[in-house]
């Protein structure tokens, strides 16, 4: 399909029948599997002596909150970016406990499980409103993401289920890991998680393109940006749901920043 542009996903992305469609509980997409995978990796590599840190960044966070809930207990500060106003909007929504809000708690519980129960859940989403300190509109395809603000250099950056959306071909997407990259320290860590090989996902009814890419591309741009991946996992899925996001595996990503990119 066509490249879904910006205007569209500010008009028509709603975040809430996108946590329906891929999170709730009983008939969530990924619930079964993808999260399954993704907060296992999450938790191997925020869990105590592992990645750490005063200052995470979440680029392309949507409505989404799964993917620092393992990280909330080892980072001092997450500061949250995502493109649409209506995205940024239903976190704040969330971080201010407003009627409605989506429950994220069987996913909290499960990271909680994985953590070995050391806290609740309850406890745990405190723990993230405090750490998150500020919610940004960001744009992968510019220079600097978060154009007009200037944050200085995090120590770890998050993206997931973002790159795949944001970029309409594979120039694009080493365009935008690059300006990724100038978000994170020399040292830091990059975490990436996704789908390979997606040419489109369902929000509700609505349908929205997806960039397909594969593993050996990934390998391929991160070298090139002067990253070391330190761990790269794929795990091939079967063929269901296809009707509603239709790629053929999920990966998870730890690459360290070596230095900033050379000019082209």
């Amino acid at each position: 399909m066509d490249f879904t542009d910006k205007d569209y996903y500010l008009k028509e992305f709603d975040p809430i029948d996108y946590l329906n469609t891929y999170y709730n509980n009983t008939s969530g997409v990924f619930v079964d599997n993808y999260l399954s995978f993704t907060l296992k990796k999450l938790f191997e590599t925020f869990k105590p002596g592992g990645v750490t840190g005063n200052t995470l960044i979440d680029v392309g966070a949507g409505p989404a909150i799964y993917q620092i809930m393992s990280a909330c207990e080892v980072f001092k500060e997450i500061i949250v970016t995502d493109f649409t106003d209506k995205n940024r909007q239903e976190y704040e929504r969330w971080l201010k406990k407003a009627p409605g809000i989506f429950d994220w708690s069987p996913i909290g519980n499960l990271v909680c499980e994985l953590e070995g129960n050391r806290q609740s859940w309850v406890q745990k989403e405190e723990k993230i409103r405090r750490t998150v300190s500020r919610v940004l509109k960001c744009d992968i395809l510019k220079a600097n993401p978060v154009d007009p603000v200037t944050l200085p250099q995090a120590d770890c950056v998050v993206t997931s289920l973002c790159l795949e959306a944001a970029c309409k071909d594979l120039e694009a997407l080493r365009c935008a890991l690059k300006n990724i990259a100038s978000l994170l320290k020399t040292g830091g860590n990059l975490v990436m998680c996704g789908v390979l090989n997606c040419s489109f996902y369902l929000v509700g009814q609505k349908k929205f393109f997806s960039l397909a890419f594969d593993d050996v591309f990934l390998r391929k741009v991160l070298s090139e940006i002067n990253f070391v991946i330190k761990e790269l996992e794929v795990l091939p899925v079967a063929e269901t749901k296809k009707e509603t996001c239709d790629h053929t595996a999920f990966f998870f990503l730890l690459a360290r920043k070596q230095g900033d990119a050379k000019s082209e």
